[in-house]
């Protein structure tokens, strides 16, 4: 194992911001940013950066404000959970498009000295009356419109109650001490950032065909908001202010519950004030594996991430990538022909644990992995038609956010969470400023169909009453020994998975620092389509090495946005992907 890179603790280096060009798909507009040209030149000038020091804690997340406000948190005396509660909370104020309470996500927690590790599962669920066929019409022909811009594309939030349960269960400061700065940036308002301003306006179509959303995040005369604008939100004020006084009682019950729900009835749903009621988060095991010398903590089902990472990382154990070298055509073709097996298996066995029994220990069985290992040919590229979900042995959103922290006393949160879509389905609930999500099309509408972000299921993923969608949400802690090493996530939809694995390979294998990792180029494969995405950044010679190995080279946009902190002998390094503008790490 390569040692990463460290840096002198005096130097606290300012979080480089820029706008690169974000992946290129249905639920988001691209933002301006340098040209295509110029990107290998950025990032080979910021593999020499040096990430953010902090000798306490720190925060890493895609909004300055939100970092700041978890910063403040730790200051304060807070622990990693409380001040992930809080940033949580003011993004969604600061970053409407993914921050949230009217989402869902998954938050990982790590505490060396209790010697526990814990995975919160807030991911939203299905209407009590959803059921297998609620997105196709009499001939069986999914409409794709249903699941993503309609009231039935909306789930039941999970937010609120898994930020409570975390807080309850190993915060140490009260929910209202928590929410207050959310409450405080919704009532006196925030700047409008230049990312804010671009998302608004390239969306603008989407958002406006909702009075609602069109009145909080528009202007009288309909034109966007411009960077340097004042937004203000005190119909969301009002909503935090009672989940400050009443708990998720005053988010699943009541006021704010009813007009949730007359929202997504108005809309075409089929949610009950029932369905907001009975919702609960779920505290389940990580799902755990080791990779040269570390443990890995990942979220486990209904996250797909965590099960894909450690199968990944095992079958990745059989090839000498350190010997292959960082980024080169081999170790990326390895690393693809891992992937398309891992997208495989996904399809097939992935789902909610609740409903369906999810193989686990099998998918992460390193001799699984071994099979799958011998399978891979070293120098050519294997079809996607040729590949078929593995044979167990004894078989029983890119509009997401990532947020990571350490506290003094090195416990560890890596939480993801989101809306699915760019502004989830658009709609903000009348009288409450909530977005609302579109995670009903994270569901399989129909066995083989894929879903927005292109990927396939089959029936562990069918639509079903109270069934939580599968997700490819990662948050996960790397582990040296019993401390945190590596605290690191994404967005990006069906990218996270590969994004996440490449941060845990890039530091492992090859001893990048934090910020090295974050910046370096990625590549992408999850089976179906059969295409191997890079991003633009990467080498050309090294692309026509793939091509030549028989890959379907498609380069395309940068992807993901990982916010990481590394604990290191000399203190935390941590730093934010500069494919976001905005994004802030802090420490203190």
């Amino acid at each position: 194992m390569h040692k990463p890179k460290a840096f002198s603790p005096h130097v606290l280096l300012t979080v480089i911001s820029m706008c690169l060009p974000l992946a290129a798909n249905a639920t988001t507009a691209p933002t301006p940013g340098v040209a295509a040209a110029d990107s290998q030149a950025i990032f080979s000038s910021l593999a020499t950066a040096q990430p953010e020091w902090a000798a306490n804690g720190m925060v890493s997340s895609q909004e300055a404000l939100a970092t700041a406000v978890g910063v403040d948190m730790l200051r304060q005396g807070g622990n990693a959970v409380d001040a992930a509660v809080a940033v949580g909370f003011a993004l969604a104020i600061t970053l409407p498009r993914a921050g949230n309470i009217g989402g869902g996500g998954f938050m990982l927690y790590h505490s060396p000295k209790q010697n526990l590790s814990t995975a919160i599962d807030y991911r939203e669920m299905a209407p009590a009356r959803a059921h297998k066929t609620l997105f196709q019409d009499e001939q069986g022909n999914v409409d794709s419109n249903l699941s993503k811009y309609h009231g039935l594309a909306v789930g039941v939030p999970g937010t609120v109650a898994g930020f409570e349960m975390a807080l309850n269960k190993y915060g140490t400061m009260t929910l209202a001490q928590v929410i207050a700065p959310a409450i405080k940036l919704a009532e006196e308002g925030i700047l409008v950032t230049p990312d804010l301003a671009n998302s608004l306006a390239g969306l603008k179509d989407r958002m406006q065909q909702w009075p609602s959303t069109a009145r909080i995040f528009y202007k009288a005369d309909g034109s966007p908001y411009q960077a340097g604008d004042l937004l203000v939100q005190p119909e969301l004020a009002a909503s935090l202010k009672r989940i400050a006084k009443l708990g998720s009682k005053g988010f699943y019950e009541g006021e704010t519950a009813d007009k949730l729900v007359a929202a997504v009835n108005q809309a075409g749903g089929i949610m009950t004030p029932e369905d907001m009621k009975n919702y609960r988060a779920v505290e389940r095991k990580p799902v755990e594996g080791s990779y040269r010398g570390h443990r890995v903590l990942s979220m486990p089902p209904p996250s797909s991430g965590g099960v894909h990472i450690i199968e990944m990382l095992n079958v990745l154990e059989h090839f000498p990538l350190r010997d292959t070298g960082f980024n080169s055509a081999q170790t990326l073709h390895l690393m693809a022909e891992t992937m398309k097996l891992a997208y495989a298996d996904r399809s097939e066995y992935l789902g909610d644990p609740d409903f369906y029994p999810v193989p686990v220990a099998q998918l992460t069985d390193k001799n699984y992995a071994a099979r799958l290992a011998a399978a891979i040919d070293p120098n050519k590229a294997r079809a996607s038609a040729e590949i078929r979900p593995g044979e167990l042995l004894h078989y029983e959103s890119p509009q997401t956010t990532h947020y990571s922290v350490i506290d003094r006393w090195g416990n560890a949160v890596s939480n993801t969470y989101t809306l699915n879509f760019s502004y989830g389905s658009g709609l903000v609930a009348e009288g409450t400023g909530i977005l609302l999500n579109n995670e009903m099309d994270d569901f399989s509408a129909k066995p083989g169909v894929p879903n927005g972000f292109g990927l396939v299921g089959g029936d562990a993923n069918s639509v079903e009453g109270g069934k939580r969608p599968l997700s490819s949400m990662s948050p996960t802690i790397v582990l040296d020994g019993n401390q945190p090493w590596l605290v690191t996530g994404s967005p990006g939809g069906s990218r996270i998975i590969n994004t996440t694995l490449q941060m845990i390979v890039s530091t492992v294998d090859f001893g990048l620092n934090v910020a090295e990792a974050s910046a370096a180029p990625r590549i992408h494969h999850q089976w179906l389509p059969d295409e191997l995405r890079v991003e633009r950044s990467l080498s050309p010679d090294t692309i026509e090495l793939l091509k030549a190995k028989g890959h379907n080279v498609q380069i395309k946009n940068a992807m993901g946005a990982t916010q990481s902190i590394m604990k290191t002998d000399s203190g935390l390094y941590g730093s934010s992907d500069p494919r976001r503008s905005g994004s802030s790490t802090q420490g203190y």
